[in-house]
């Protein structure tokens, strides 16, 4: 699974995820992702809209590395498009009552300024 960033400012990062989040692509990013969001008072963008499926470790990776993030003084925000599969299972799980899910770079973007 690929992983790409961007960081945009000093405390803001774009990364861009691609292909399958389940088992074998979340083992392939684990430890580049926890690397990438690891920054205090650091502002992330996981980008994912280019993750075709997301599974139960997917899921869990993301809310491991938000709630270090969070430790740290940091903010996590998700951005999967609104009528995707990803986004429907981020959501039939509550992973938004945890991380803000947005449907486009404006409103993500938005989210990490609040």
């Amino acid at each position: 699974m690929p992983i790409s960033f961007e960081d945009r400012s000093a405390n803001f990062r774009h990364i861009l995820l691609t292909g399958r989040l389940d088992a074998l692509g979340t083992e392939e990013i684990a430890q580049q992702l926890a690397k990438l969001v690891a920054s205090e008072n650091r502002q992330v963008l996981v980008d994912l809209t280019e993750v075709t499926f997301l599974n139960s470790a997917g899921i869990s990776a993301l809310i491991n590395n938000a709630r270090a993030l969070n430790v740290l003084g940091g903010r996590m925000v998700l951005l999967a498009s609104d009528n995707s599969l990803v986004a429907k299972t981020l959501i039939a799980v509550g992973i938004n009552t945890l991380l803000p899910i947005c449907n486009n770079y404006p409103e993500a973007e938005k989210a990490l300024l609040v």
